[in-house]
């Protein structure tokens, strides 16, 4: 039996930066996860992925990351995601350096 569509977001490293971003639903990209469109259409997510992949002059490995609805937007539901929106962890910069609280 196929297991039930879950929300997710369309994330991808912004290829001059390296910063991880998510598409947003004006198809611009943000830096920021609360920003990123949540997707619950499986066919809907597909679309998007295809139009991520589609920018090969903007993005480098663009997926799909599962992801569900939090208070102050989409919260990753995997450990990897929640690593990948803090930046690198060997010292403080980029996002790191930005938050207080990482």
């Amino acid at each position: 039996m196929p297991r039930d569509f879950t929300p997710k977001v369309v994330t991808a490293n912004h290829l001059l930066e390296g910063d991880v971003i998510y598409l947003a639903a004006d198809d611009t990209w943000v830096r920021d996860l609360k920003d990123a469109e949540v997707l619950t259409d499986e066919a809907d997510a597909q679309l998007r992925l295809l139009h991520a992949e589609s920018q090969p002059d903007v993005v480098v490995g663009a997926y799909l990351a599962d992801v569900t609805t939090g208070r102050d937007g989409p919260e990753p539901t995997h450990f990897r995601e929640d690593f990948r929106r803090t930046g690198p962890s060997n010292y403080a910069h980029g996002k790191q350096e930005a938050r207080a609280d990482v």
